[in-house]
């Protein structure tokens, strides 16, 4: 999922150093519960409770994706908590708003390591956002799970060295890309596609180069490729250009705030084809955004639907409804309770609640079966499992099918 813009990459402990004496003086900004010690390094567990952190972007920019996976968590804790918890424990699970930005989320994770001494850490929802807490997760020996952050430099780095503490339960961007072009291609017989990107965005990247890749190997041609950025507003330009060529099919990989704004003029400019995008399309803001009629003929790749027939997401689905005043899970909350799942069924399977011991067993994890999947644990410490497509139609996600990697 989406990487923050104003990442920066902090190449000494003098970033983390500095921020170091707020978090200790009680940075929790937004929701935050539990206690623990302000002194010593690595995780723990406090007589009959495992604190699990939650570094989630409960505010800001890109809230709405933060607050769903942090109600997903929610409910896989109290399931989990009134089945007896873990070997007897309950879970405590503690929340800190990183507020959407990179250096609060670096803020979150030393919070929750060195002052609340969580065993683990549900990461970011996003992927520069999870980027930011990498560095802290391996030195302090806390794992460190997202459950939508897709790029794939979270867990592996440019040199090829894996993060030893970094997992996901997503899938990854090139996969969605691919999913997308073999969709195209052979479900809506696509031949002569435009790809409009964020250019300043590496999901986006990531994305329309999977794509571009893939639906020129299926025979394909990319008749056009423009760009835009976060916060752009008038998009009509660009369109304008990629009308001219007459494409049969549109690639929007981005998210939903400008997403929403791209739909609606292309519409408003005759653009009737097909258009799709990935899983940073999914926010009930693109419908506001964008129109419910808008949203027809469109598609997304994403991690789970609703509407899946499968017994195990239908009764999730029921749950989450029961808890939530009847509304419909989205990804980020299956995402969200599977990534809690995901965590507990390691900590039961270490037998402790050391760091080292946990990660193994995250990194060990064989067919897993979850909400969004069941899964195993690849050698880059990425989930291997299905993908689903959705379909708009007046402006509800409605099931289309799955795809196994």
């Amino acid at each position: 999922m989406r990487e923050n813009k104003k990442l920066k990459k902090f190449g000494s402990l003098l970033v983390a150093s500095s921020l170091l004496a707020g978090v200790l003086a009680g940075c929790g900004n937004g929701d935050s519960s539990g206690g623990g010690s302000s002194s010593g390094g690595g995780g723990s567990s406090d007589g009959d409770t495992i604190k699990i952190g939650a570094n989630l972007e409960l505010s800001g920019n890109v809230a709405s994706y933060g607050s769903s996976i942090g109600l997903g968590a929610d409910l896989a804790v109290k399931e989990i908590n009134d089945k007896g918890g873990i070997d007897g424990k309950k879970i405590e699970l503690i929340k800190v708003d990183n507020k959407s930005e990179n250096s609060e989320a670096t803020a979150a994770a030393l919070k929750l390591t060195t002052q609340d001494k969580v065993v683990a850490m549900l990461a970011p929802a996003t992927s520069g956002n999870t980027v930011a807490t990498v560095q802290i997760a391996n030195e302090r020996k806390i794992p460190i799970v997202t459950g939508s952050g897709t790029a794939p430099n979270i867990t592996v780095n440019d040199d090829d060295s894996v993060n030893e503490y970094a997992f996901r339960t997503c899938f990854i961007d090139p996969f969605q890309g691919i999913v997308a072009a073999n969709f195209a291609s052979n479900e809506l017989k696509a031949k002569n596609v435009a790809i409009f990107a964020d250019n300043a965005s590496d999901y986006a990247k990531g994305l329309a180069k999977s794509f571009k890749e893939t639906i020129t190997k299926n025979g394909g041609k990319v008749v056009k490729e423009e760009a835009y950025v976060a916060k752009d507003a008038d998009f009509r330009t660009q369109l304008t250009s990629i009308k001219g060529e007459k494409p049969d099919f549109i690639f929007i990989p981005g998210y939903y705030e400008e997403v929403g704004l791209i739909v609606k003029q292309a519409r408003e400019m005759g653009i009737d084809v097909p258009l799709m995008g990935a899983d940073g399309w999914d926010s009930p803001t693109l419908v506001e955004l964008a129109g419910a009629k808008a949203l027809n003929n469109t598609y997304i790749t994403n991690h789970y639907s609703a509407e899946d027939p499968d017994q195990k997401i239908q009764d999730f689905v029921k749950a989450f409804k029961a808890a939530n005043s009847d509304k419909a899970p989205d990804a980020f909350n299956a995402l969200g309770y599977d990534t809690v799942y995901y965590i507990a069924d390691a900590i039961k399977r270490a037998g402790s609640t050391d760091g080292e011991a946990i990660k193994n067993a995250l990194a060990d994890t064989k067919d897993l079966s979850l909400v969004t999947g069941t899964f195993t644990v690849d050698k880059n410490h990425n989930p291997i499992k299905t993908a689903t497509v959705l379909e708009f139609k007046d402006g509800k996600q409605v099931f289309n099918s799955k795809v196994n990697p």
